[in-house]
């Protein structure tokens, strides 16, 4: 059977299949799962099949005014499942959330080739166990999502980047504890250093989005704290661009971030300063917390007892209430 299947039901058969030999099941291809299976934009809800770019998925919304409210590094490759496989998500995390927070509704296959549904079509559904999370930022090693219904918004009418530069860590931290202790409600909080530039400073970037009243009220308390210059999500672009080994990933409370970041040296990173998520070339993970390396493998235990699924990177298995 073809790495490539054309339905969710030659994925299940190929799983069937590896199980049955007790065999590890080669990495899918689905990209011609790619419908969108159901649509009505006053609904707010969508549901699809995961082989579809979210970068499509994206322009089917856009032309309805609506979005799915994550940004992803290359999303014009970025299928639905390795989103949800992978919990990817970008600087508006912050203000929107991640995956979890939109997913309304999942279809798995399981590694013996049966089909497990979680969710629904609609917002507001609470019957059962919430099975669908197990399955976010598991890298497809306990099933392979298929179709996904998330909840949708408007986009926002206007947005607007700010920026406001710092010489040191404690000017950095100063710069947005007046952000937390301020009205301002930004959708990203971000910090920097050599991407753009390397001056070697620091940079505090915030996102606003909304009516242009809001985002225009925004940007004027703002400025009162130092944020006048404005900027645009660039230095995420060249950050993920210029990668010549994969970029790591720590998650720390954001309380910890500057110290964190104090351990890089003078290397260039990107913060998520508002979820307490770093990212630098080469950065390693912290330590597991106790229990939750054995907590996934009686997850691996339960769901893919032989192995016919890939093992889940450890650098995924770090767990934090913030990231």
């Amino acid at each position: 059977m073809s790495n490539r299947p054309n339905t969710k039901e030659e994925v299940a058969a190929r799983l069937r299949d590896a199980h049955q030999r007790q065999a590890r099941a080669a990495a899918f291809e689905l990209s011609a799962l790619r419908r969108v299976l159901q649509y009505t934009p006053e609904d707010m809800t969508v549901k699809v099949e995961c082989g579809m770019t979210l970068a499509a998925l994206q322009e089917t919304l856009n032309a309805h005014g609506q979005w799915l409210p994550v940004d992803p590094p290359a999303p014009g490759t970025l299928s639905l499942a390795d989103l949800i496989s992978t919990d990817a998500n970008g600087p508006r995390r912050y203000g929107y959330g991640g995956i979890r927070e939109h997913l309304i509704g999942l279809q798995v296959v399981l590694a013996d080739g049966r089909h497990v549904s979680s969710g629904g079509n609609v917002v507001k559904n609470v019957a059962g166990f919430d099975l669908l999370k197990l399955f976010i930022g598991a890298h497809q090693s306990l099933g392979i999502p298929v179709e996904a219904t998330f909840k949708l918004r408007p986009c926002p009418e206007e947005e607007l980047f700010l920026t406001a530069s710092a010489g040191s860590l404690a000017e950095l931290e100063q710069l947005t504890q007046s952000v937390l202790d301020s009205a301002l409600t930004p959708v990203v909080l971000d910090w920097h250093r050599g991407v753009v530039t390397p001056d070697g400073e620091f940079h505090v970037v915030l996102g606003f989005a909304g009516t242009r009243e809001e985002v225009a009220w925004q940007q004027a308390l703002a400025a009162t704290l130092g944020f006048r210059a404005r900027t645009s999500l660039e230095y995420e672009e060249q950050f993920w661009a210029k990668q010549k080994r994969p970029s790591g990933r720590r998650s720390v409370l954001p309380s910890r971030l500057a110290a964190a970041v104090e351990e890089l040296g003078r290397q260039p990173f990107v913060a998520r300063a508002g979820n307490g998520v770093l990212y630098a070339p080469g950065l390693t993970p912290a330590r597991l917390a106790p229990g939750v390396e054995a907590l996934a493998q009686r997850l691996k235990e339960a769901f893919d007892p032989a192995r016919v699924l890939p093992e889940r990177p450890f650098s995924t298995l770090i767990s934090s209430p913030v990231h």
